[in-house]
């Protein structure tokens, strides 16, 4: 078919790729505009921006799809359909109607659960056992629109949302091009969502990083598991010169109790409010990430010390 495609992070680089490899024609590629980048701040392609380029795929950088000469420019490419994987815009109903067969989008959840702009991180924050990834065709509302087809992945014990974000975008590529050859072929169904069980993967706001010793360690670990490895979440851990802060990337349940925050052995097992959790991997202010016990090689965490 004839295609655009929208998106712009790394998550929606493969399905790009898979419908390329798939033989559509990509008339038009679309992404955010270049953004600061690295130490530096240089202005840099979107990761599905430079893809593009590096396929000699025509792209666009728009700062607003709503803009009317974006959508005539949208409506004059005469699509059979549009693929959107995280574009980072809502699209007018002028562009969601232009193709011939409408626009399709794959959302890294299953649907209605985890609507909305963070759905990887919030399945792991929420300590769900699955996930998956479904493509809907896009109406108006937010990720409202009836599914054509999913893909479901079991979240393990030591799921990041680095991990599971990797997994996701290889399911999804895979589904998309799949589900593209049934709408060209005339043989594929959507479906409405249920209209219970509707939850919002709200974007996760900076003040949610900061592990918060009080809880419970299942909720804590599934927390950092989910901000993991951005943002982050982070504690401070005291030192002579005062609080240092340090991020955990990588935890796991065990067995032990103090209290909160409180270090119950010299290899970062650490007290919840109920439970502890053993930090695994973390990363000090202006370093890389650790392995707990290379971490402790340079600075000792003894039994006793009281984690902020």
């Amino acid at each position: 078919m004839r295609l655009a495609f929208l998106g712009t992070p790394d998550f929606a680089v493969s399905t790009l790729a898979a419908l390329v490899e798939a033989g559509h024609e990509i008339a038009m590629v679309y992404s955010q505009p270049p953004a600061p980048r690295g130490r530096g701040h240089d202005l840099k392609p979107s990761p599905v921006h430079a893809f593009a380029l590096e396929h000699g795929l025509p792209v666009r950088t728009p700062v607003s799809m709503r803009d009317p000469e974006e959508v005539a420019a949208f409506e004059a490419l005469k699509l059979d359909a549009g693929v959107v994987v995280a574009f980072g815009q809502i699209l007018p109903a002028s562009v969601l109607e232009a193709p011939a067969k409408g626009c399709f989008n794959a959302h890294a959840s299953l649907l209605p659960r985890w609507r909305g702009a963070a759905p990887i991180q919030r399945a792991i924050m929420a300590g769900d056992a699955e996930t998956g990834v479904e493509i809907m065709q896009m109406t108006e509302g937010l990720d409202e629109g009836p599914v054509l087809a999913r893909t479901r992945l079991e979240i393990s014990a030591s799921e990041t949302a680095s991990s599971l974000h990797d997994r996701l975008a290889v399911a999804g590529a895979e589904l998309m091009t799949r589900t593209l050859a049934g709408v060209a072929a005339g043989t594929a169904v959507a479906t409405p969502q249920p209209e219970d069980g509707i939850t919002y993967a709200k974007k996760i706001r900076p003040k949610e990083a900061r592990v918060k010793w009080t809880r419970a360690a299942a909720e804590v670990d599934a927390r950092i598991r989910g901000l993991s490895p951005f943002p982050g979440a982070w504690f401070e851990l005291p030192t002579d010169k005062g609080p240092l802060r340090v991020k955990v990337l990588l935890s796991a349940l065990e067995a032990g109790s103090g209290e909160p925050g409180e270090v119950l052995d010299d290899a970062l097992l650490v007290a919840c409010g109920e439970g502890a959790v053993r930090l695994l991997k973390v990363q000090r202010e202006g370093r890389g990430p650790q392995e707990a016990e290379a971490f402790l090689n340079g600075r000792s965490v003894p039994a006793g010390t009281r984690l902020g």
